[in-house]
């Protein structure tokens, strides 16, 4: 392989021509506000480009600083991120806006120690604040830099992230590590892609031992663990002014704080009530698991339970899961 500074920079001119225009993105040096470095990064975990982008301009407009979003109500929040999935996250930020203004004068730390310290910032969101915001040399690795790395060196057994890792941390340009870092996260998003690659356009594909194989499309080789399939009912309970019930889920986990139509795993009614079983079904996978719940429905006066009758029209009002609008748009159509 040649000079490492040699195959840097080529990779950094190659971005200067084709950089993606996203909303986020300074090109030529750090970004001017750590806060939405930060926001992009966090929504774009297991997310794509092309989701967060709307996300993200509604959330900057609503929450164009630290101060707004550490102010506002985690429902609001929430609403805000309402189909971004893993809501975790938006807890997470609205939990780190306020320590950031409580303990940090509303400034983001520039020191990677500092910054593991707050709630949600792990070593990768770490990197990329850093990087992005401060431009410090900082290795930041996804998915896209491991397939380009994994061709680039021509890896054909399964990917072991720590080699990869040590091999992105060796290219990582010294002086221009913010464009380096959004230079191959390009390269692999719009031209090393995972199938079809357009090698004759790659600024590396004198160096990438992969094309010189032939092996673009093998590499890299990642295990995924098999995905498990769970059944569920989800309880529509009506009143007859037409309203249904949600309620909002303490329950600790995934979905926690959002709104919901009552589910459970077990094929059990909640009240005694006259339930009828429909052939509604709703489907959706999470990261780990398939989920699939059947819909039971009946109409009351009154629900032993604790949340509230709402009206359709009003849904928007509320914050619910990907799976739960799913479940609106069968039960409303």
């Amino acid at each position: 392989m040649k000079n490492k500074k040699e195959i840097s920079k080529k990779l950094i001119d190659w971005y200067y021509q084709n950089a993606r225009s996203l909303p986020w993105r300074t090109i030529g040096g750090a970004h001017f506000d750590p806060y939405q470095v930060w926001i992009s990064e966090i929504m774009l975990q297991q997310t794509t480009v092309k989701t967060v982008e709307g996300y993200f301009l509604k959330w900057i407009t609503r929450f164009p600083n630290l101060k707004t979003l550490a102010d506002a109500n985690i429902e609001e929040v929430l609403l805000y991120w309402q189909g971004l999935g893993y809501y975790t996250r938006a807890r997470k930020i609205h939990e780190c806006a306020k320590v950031l203004q409580e303990k940090y004068q509303g400034q983001f730390p520039k020191d990677r120690k500092e910054l593991l310290k707050l709630p949600g910032i792990g070593p990768y969101s770490a990197s990329s604040i850093l990087a992005f915001a401060f431009n410090q040399k900082e290795t930041v690795m996804d998915g896209n830099v491991i397939r380009v790395l994994s061709r680039l060196y021509g890896i054909e057994t399964a990917v072991d992230k720590n080699k990869i890792f040590e091999l992105a941390e060796q290219l990582t340009d010294d002086e221009k590590p913010a464009d380096y870092a959004s230079a191959i996260m390009d390269l692999g998003a719009t031209v090393c892609s995972p199938s079809n690659a357009k090698c004759l356009l790659c600024p590396w594909q004198e160096f990438c031992v992969a094309k010189q194989k032939g092996i673009q499309d093998k590499i890299p080789l990642i295990q995924k663990p098999e995905k498990k399939i769970f059944e569920g009912y989800v309880h529509i309970i009506k009143d007859e002014k037409g309203r249904f019930f949600i309620q909002k889920r303490e329950e600790k986990g995934l979905l926690h704080g959002l709104y919901e139509f009552p589910w459970q795993k077990e094929k059990t009614f909640l009240f005694e009530s006259d339930w009828k079983e429909t052939k509604k079904r709703v489907s959706h996978t999470f990261t780990h698991f398939h989920l699939t719940l059947h819909l039971i429905e009946t109409t009351v006066k009154t629900v032993p339970l604790n949340g509230a009758f709402v009206s359709p029209d009003d849904f928007s009002k509320y914050p619910f899961s990907t799976l739960m609008k799913k479940v609106i748009h069968q039960v409303l159509n």
